[in-house]
């Protein structure tokens, strides 16, 4: 062992975390084992007071200076929130001021937090790295103790002790731990512990793509600096990886590998479905770098423990992590269709598909000879992604596979449509129907032939009842006919032809 890991198995032994921290559960993810064909555990520090791991290393800090009588009146730090929630509880329980500093990008709810247990926020900059100069500046200032988010020996032995709990949780064979980085030093404190005691449990870094610092840094042999760092992970969003923390992960952190902001949010859900939690990005950040080894290496069989960091997520964001959750679990496939602009296309190219679930479908007519339809197509395994495409070529429909297309995913599917005008006799309806497998071909094969469809938006959101919109070409000659048809639907429906949202952006 070096001179390094035994000095960091000492302070691990020894720090103090338990006057504010939990000995969080290893949970069994269940259904994720079963999915994986691995077992698969969570080491739950989402279950923390503070939601996050972040007050082990800066309670152990904090009660150290104290100790020893350097704490003073206050401290201060810079945090993209969770470690700003553990200073400030640590300061609430050891009596002391608390000044943080956050990046204005900081999503609300942590904001809130650290201000109800009395510290001081104070936004500025936009990243994390802004933030800490700024903290910086008010030390020089001040004079108040700074307590950093990562980068010093107490806060890394303070994160340490999950990796003890690990060990003590679980003394049978382990295969790897997964661990999620930002700055390192939960997995420096992690990485020290468990290959200072169990050398053969293989410890892997778990990096947003977008925010690889660490990844770089090891690559190098030196901690460079990033250009610019992604946001959606905000808790891991560091452009340099910290000085005491890469010099423990060069001995003792067998790999780092990255995921795309997909994989994160196919991470969260699968954290839901097997625990009913729902972790921030940063959390789950662990077990998507879990998913995407096991499938690299093939792995069967073994034990794997991903640690779930936090639960602080902004509840804005959950419409983006439901939005792309099941592409990133590939469980959704978006297409591009040209089909042709003539009754009844629509259902001919439903009756293509069979039985898959369309998700979504966004068409507006554009001229009279062809139609381009966004798609979305449930998936029953990742595979039949490239089978669908290729039957709908073979079927003769030009397409175009978006699944990838970040551009797609984020802006372009909201903004299929646009006004149409060259259309005549267009009617406007909404259209409630139930929600099951064929339910929308069923739909379309009820509305018929007759009438041809000019726009088009359904997209499914996981409740009882699918809800379209449809615009109708319908002559004035045959407005009774239409109107008896709708009735015979028996679905709910809703006339919005003079809806002024309708005249302004699609008529």
């Amino acid at each position: 062992m070096s001179a390094l890991l035994q000095d960091y198995l000492h302070r691990i032994l020894t720090a103090r975390v338990y006057d504010v921290a939990i000995d969080s559960k290893l949970t069994p993810a269940v259904l994720l084992s079963e999915r994986l064909g691995n077992r698969v555990l969570l080491k739950r520090e989402d279950t923390q007071p503070v939601f996050s791991f972040k007050l082990r290393g800066a309670y152990n800090m904090m009660h150290r200076l104290k100790t020893e009588g350097a704490l003073g009146p206050g401290v201060i730090t810079a945090s993209a929130g969770n470690h700003a929630q553990g200073v400030a509880l640590a300061a609430e329980r050891l009596g002391v001021l608390a000044i943080i500093v956050m990046p204005v990008t900081t999503p609300a709810i942590k904001v809130d937090a650290v201000r109800r247990r009395g510290a001081r926020a104070i936004l500025h900059g936009d990243t994390f790295d802004e933030a800490f100069k700024h903290a910086q500046a008010l030390v020089e200032n001040e004079g108040w103790v700074f307590i950093p988010p990562y980068d010093h020996p107490d806060i890394i032995a303070g994160q340490g002790t999950i990796g003890a709990e690990i060990l003590r949780h679980h003394p049978d064979p382990i295969d790897a731990i997964f661990v999620p980085v930002g700055g390192g030093g939960l997995i420096a404190g992690v990485a020290a512990y468990v290959k200072s005691l169990r050398p053969d449990i293989k410890i892997i870094g778990v990096e947003p793509d977008d925010a690889a610092c660490m990844a770089a840094a090891l690559a190098a042999g030196e901690r460079g600096i990033l250009d610019q760092v992604g946001l959606f992970a905000d808790g891991v969003a560091v452009k340099q990886a910290g000085a005491y923390p890469f010099a423990v992960a060069q001995l003792a952190v067998d790999e780092v590998i990255t995921v795309d902001t997909d994989a994160m949010t196919a991470a969260i859900k699968d954290m839901f479905d097997d625990t009913r939690s729902i972790n921030e990005a940063a959390g789950a950040l662990a077990l998507a770098g879990l998913k995407k080894y096991v499938k690299q290496h093939d792995l069967k069989g073994k034990t794997l423990i991903a640690i779930a960091s936090g639960a602080n997520m902004n509840f804005d964001r959950l419409r983006f992590v439901a939005e792309r959750a099941d592409i990133g679990e590939q469980r959704e496939a978006l297409f591009a269709v040209t089909i042709p602009e003539q009754p009844g296309s629509f259902c001919a190219f439903c009756e293509l598909l069979g039985r898959r679930q369309i998700t979504e479908f966004n068409y507006r007519y554009a001229d009279q000879a062809r139609a381009h339809i966004f798609v979305g197509i449930r998936l029953d395994a990742p595979n039949d992604r490239l089978a669908l495409l290729h039957h709908l070529r073979h079927a003769e429909y030009p397409v175009i596979d978006l699944t990838d297309n970040e551009m797609a995913k984020l802006h372009a599917r909201h903004m299929v449509g646009g006004h149409a005008r060259l259309l005549a006799d267009e009617r406007l309806y909404r259209f409630e129907f139930p929600e099951r497998p064929g339910a929308l071909l069923k739909f379309l094969t009820h509305l018929g032939a007759r009438w041809n469809i000019s726009l088009f938006h359904y997209r499914n959101h996981g409740a009882d009842y699918g809800r379209v919109l449809v615009g109708v070409q319908v002559p004035k000659v045959d407005h009774i006919i239409f109107n008896s048809y709708l009735e015979q639907l028996a679905y709910p429906f809703w006339d919005e032809s003079d809806n002024p949202v309708y005249d302004l952006f699609l008529a």
